[in-house]
């Protein structure tokens, strides 16, 4: 059936039972319509708007936007939106919200909407994102005007929503949770009524008393923090309040399940933060804090909030861990010639800016070629003005533009640009990079200054990948101008620049804001400090990898060989491990080599073959979704990663300090799956094996701190 056909099906065979008040779900289970349609779900009989398989409609008091595996219904309410159902239709699951008041929730008081409307439009494809459907539902309450984008790709089982208030408001905003044990005891019911108004970006309410919550925190801030995940499980009773940016809910009844996803920095780092993210009660579920406070709002333009996405899944917790990906995938996409990369940053060996200049930085790219490196990038001190991180000078960041040939090419230690640098870069097929500071005083008011030097980069020397570093994110302002410094680089050079955005100190945009941009430079190690355990950065990784595209964080090795001395007779020294074993600790992610090309003993470049196999299958590796297989990382655990397509995909396994050579290795097959699996890298040996209950794996890896990667193929289901 043609797509014209299709649609027209749709239109003429499908209804949506609409009244004032209520709408009742399709059968599911039609067989006319499983075996005639993608689209397993009734769409309206008029005003349809249609993308793809993504589509929406309003009609009577009913709004409905969806795809072809999610779907949710609206109680029109002049605007002022009320959800009426969640629909998961790959499993036949429609959830019918029992919340009879607006999903955002910005006052106390609720008075009547006025000046809805309604307009959809289909985004198409770019470099950067995919095609979507946008639907855009705008009203105003008394004198504040309010606009929710919703934003609806193909496939994608979950819908994104994206908040903009502008006019005046009396109510404020959020405010510090209340402590539980201030509260009344429960002898009446009136007394289960919490008093508490805090803004709510979203909301569903499903009843029932068997939802099963997991909560899910990040810490960035990683030269402070080595544990950046944590998990909250928890039944929900009474509302209490929870944090994160990632809140799974499944139904034990039948297991199936929804998420929220707060698109904001983390937890603590957030602006107006109220010490929560998420209030469970039950089967009532909110998204709080909208990441902005009453002063923010402008009486004439529109300012943001955090943003929210809900997603349905269905089953295993690999079900969650799909669906959300599915949309994390969307937001930016991944294109080989671009965002793939093996980077080297000397920064790592701690010269800081000392060494960088011309001549350095012609040898550290011949080493980078020789290693096999795709991205050489010079960090701090290529540029005319000091920061204050220089060994040359104290520099500082304040003021940037009374200089106005800060952000050009030092002419002492480049005298002739860049140039030479660039050229001989292409001749070995090696990138040339750049570190970059933005103007962090007055809320990032030189922004426009700051994207200008960028583009000039780019139009002279075809530079396009910055690290950008110092960021502080204190004030919706210093937000909402950071984000037009990116936006307009993003224009001006045709989507072709990529930020590796620095997530090491100050108030930035963590794992969930800014992923549009580019990838995330996750941490500084140093050997010099005695900080940097392959198991650390290892974990790290296998952690996050859960809940954020591995393919979206820089991952660093060093040199194993500087300063071994500091580290004395500890098992964990990166002296216990191979130089191909560290590598290999990071292929998951985006591999950064964090060390002097020049400083590597000859030894360091026998790794050149490894680099070239894994460049080979880099892009189609990421490609899949990357999930932690095995045990967490400990320096004596079986662990590892898969990365899983149709039907086949990839593993990487890592022997740590663990005294058996045979283990088993939990994996996402289901059990019971035969497969066929070819060593790529690493100390593997060709294998078929039929996966145990639990998706289990017979793996041997004959030594200790070693690594095999294989090819897989599911020969039977």
């Amino acid at each position: 059936m043609s797509q014209k056909s299709q649609n027209n099906w749709i239109k003429t065979h499908l209804r949506f039972l609409t009244s004032s008040k209520k709408i009742i779900c399709v059968n599911l289970r039609n067989p006319r319509i499983l075996r005639s349609l993608p689209l397993v779900f009734a769409l309206l009989l008029s005003g349809l708007h249609l993308h793809g398989n993504s589509y929406s409609t309003l009609r009577n008091d009913t709004l409905v936007i969806g795809n072809n595996v999610i779907e949710r219904t609206f109680i029109w309410n002049n605007g002022n939106l009320i959800t009426h159902s969640l629909t998961d239709k790959a499993n036949n699951q429609c959830w019918i919200n029992q919340t009879g008041t607006p999903d955002l929730v910005v006052s106390k008081d609720i008075p009547v909407a006025e000046q809805a409307s309604y307009t959809t439009r289909q985004v198409n494809e770019t470099m950067i994102h995919p095609a979507y459907l946008e639907v855009t539902v705008s009203y105003r309450l008394d004198s504040l005007y309010i606009k929710r984008i919703y934003k609806v790709y193909d496939n994608t089982p979950a819908i994104a929503c994206h908040t903009w208030l502008k006019g005046i408001t009396n109510s404020v905003f959020g405010g510090r949770a209340t402590n539980l044990a201030d509260m009344k005891n429960i002898e009446f019911a009136e007394d289960m009524q919490s008093r508490q108004v805090n803004a709510i970006l979203d909301q569903l309410n499903f009843g029932g008393n068997h939802w099963h919550v997991k909560a899910v925190e990040f810490y960035d801030v990683t030269d402070w923090n080595n544990n950046l995940v944590f998990e909250q499980h928890v039944i929900p009773y009474r509302r209490n309040n929870y944090r994160g940016n990632l809140l799974f809910a499944h139904n034990a009844e039948n297991e199936n399940g929804f998420f929220f996803l707060k698109e904001a920095p983390s937890s603590s780092v957030q602006l107006a933060w109220s010490g929560h993210d998420f209030t469970a009660g039950f089967g009532h579920i909110a998204v709080t804090g909208l990441g902005i406070n009453e002063n923010d709002i402008k009486p004439d333009e529109w300012t943001n909030t955090y943003s929210c996405v809900t997603g349905v899944y269905s089953g295993s917790e690999l079900a969650s861990f799909t669906a959300l990906r599915s949309y994390q995938k969307n937001i930016r996409k991944l294109l080989p010639g671009r965002d793939e990369m093996v980077m080297m940053n000397t920064w790592g060996d701690r010269s800081q800016d000392s060494k960088v200049n011309e001549q350095f930085s012609l040898i550290e790219v011949e080493q980078a070629a020789r290693l096999g490196v795709t991205h050489f990038q010079i960090d701090d001190g290529w540029q005319v003005g000091k920061s204050p991180n220089s060994a040359l000078a104290k520099g500082s960041f304040n003021n940037v533009w009374d200089n106005p040939g800060y952000w050009k090419p030092d002419p002492v230690k480049y005298p002739n640009g860049l140039h030479p640098i660039v050229q001989r870069g292409n001749q070995l097929g090696v990138e040339i990079c750049l570190w970059f500071n933005p103007s962090v005083q007055n809320d990032y008011a030189d922004w426009q200054k700051d994207a200008q030097a960028l583009i000039d980069l780019y139009n002279e020397y075809g530079i396009r990948t910055f690290k950008i570093d110092g960021l502080g994110i204190p004030t919706k302002q210093s937000e909402v101008n950071l984000r037009k410094l990116f936006d307009k680089v993003i224009e001006e050079t045709n989507c072709h620049v990529v930020f590796n955005l620095d997530a090491t100190a100050g108030r930035r945009g963590g794992f969930h804001l800014f992923t549009e941009y580019g990838n995330i430079f996750l941490e500084n190690r140093y050997t010099d400090w005695g900080n940097y355990y392959p198991y650390h950065t290892l974990r790290n990784l296998w952690q996050l990898s859960r809940y954020i595209p591995a393919e979206k964080l820089q991952i660093e090795f060093l040199n194993k060989w500087r300063n071994s001395e500091k580290y004395g007779n500890e098992l964990f020294a990166p002296a216990n491990y191979s130089f191909e074993y560290l590598f290999a600790t990071t292929m998951a992610g985006q591999p950064l080599a964090w060390f002097e090309g020049s400083g590597l003993p000859e030894e360091a470049f026998t790794i050149h073959k490894t680099i070239a196999g894994y460049k080979e299958i880099q892009h189609d590796f990421h490609q899949g979704v990357i999930l932690p297989i095995g045990e967490e990382p400990s320096g004596k655990s079986w662990t590892g990663f898969q990365s899983l397509h149709e039907g086949r995909g990839y593993f990487i396994f890592y022997r740590e300090n663990h005294p058996e050579s045979i283990y088993p290795v939990k994996t996402w097959l289901p059990g019971g799956t035969r497969i066929q699996c070819t060593p790529l890298l690493g100390n593997g040996t060709p294998f078929i094996q039929t996966a145990g209950r639990d998706g289990t794996l017979e793996i041997e890896i004959s030594h200790i701190n070693e690594y095999a990667m294989y090819k897989y193929e599911i020969i039977t289901p």
